[in-house]
């Protein structure tokens, strides 16, 4: 007599979100987990703390909080590293279960010494090494370094633009992970896809927007002024209040 197929486990669904909306549905939907944001234009970055206690009254599954307080690079100034700090205490006081970080070295291994800080910040809480890890400059030796540092999740497509195009390096980093820390696939992951993906790539965890276009209440509208920027800016080219112009501005 064969044997009965092994039926795959539902996989666990975590839904990154920048809007209060679509923290409603996500509850209304029974989402798993979430992960808070602000701008998922720029790849997420810390969301506001009126966001994050609205969010809690409303969403009663888990909710990660992203803390990455400008776009661009993960290698942080100081200041930035202090500032990370203290939102990170700001999500434990105001509900968040979970706060997601990466940091980088200059040379694009993990900054251990900064990601240690931030693990012992966010004691008690859960943590996800976001996708810092794909633009690191070893993923096996990376992995290893976040397995040492007690990380217990790490998003990642791959080291790839998408999943589908990482799902190779996704299976080999599954399997190198041992059950030892969580890969966690998203980027380029959709909801039609989902269930192929996991098959295909022995995920137990996935994450993705799940978006979709939706028009808006206004009547009167504007379509010539745009209110955020006309050309994206590339991760390595940091913009910021330029010190000589503010001199100049004021001399006026």
């Amino acid at each position: 007599m064969p044997l009965p197929r092994a039926i795959p486990m539902k996989p666990f669904v975590e839904i990154c979100v920048d809007r209060l909306d679509s923290v409603q549905h996500c509850a209304q939907a029974g989402i798993d987990r979430i992960e808070l944001c602000a701008a998922l234009s720029e790849g997420g970055l810390s969301p506001s703390l009126g966001f994050l206690r609205a969010a809690r009254q409303i969403f009663p599954g888990k909710i990660m909080m992203m803390i990455r307080p400008r776009a661009g690079d993960f290698c942080y100034a100081p200041a930035e590293q202090a500032l990370m700090i203290d939102e990170i205490a700001v999500a434990r006081e105001h509900g968040a279960d979970g706060v997601v970080f990466g940091c980088l070295e200059p040379d694009g291994r993990i900054d251990q010494t900064f990601t240690r800080s931030l693990v012992q910040a966010a004691a008690g809480l859960d943590i996800t090494f976001h996708r810092a890890f794909d633009v690191s400059n070893d993923l096996p030796s990376s992995l290893d370094s976040l397995i040492d540092l007690g990380i217990p999740r790490v998003l990642s497509s791959g080291g790839e633009a998408d999943v589908w195009k990482g799902l190779d390096c996704l299976q080999r980093l599954i399997k190198q992970a041992a059950r030892r820390i969580t890969i966690l696939p998203g980027g380029g992951l959709t909801t039609e896809r989902a269930a192929e993906f996991v098959s295909k790539s022995g995920a137990t965890e996935i994450h993705l927007s799940a978006r979709g276009s939706f028009p808006s209440s206004m009547t009167h509208r504007r379509n010539d002024i745009p209110m955020g920027a006309t050309a994206i800016t590339g991760e390595f080219i940091h913009k910021i209040a330029d010190p000589e112009q503010l001199r100049i501005l004021m001399t006026l």
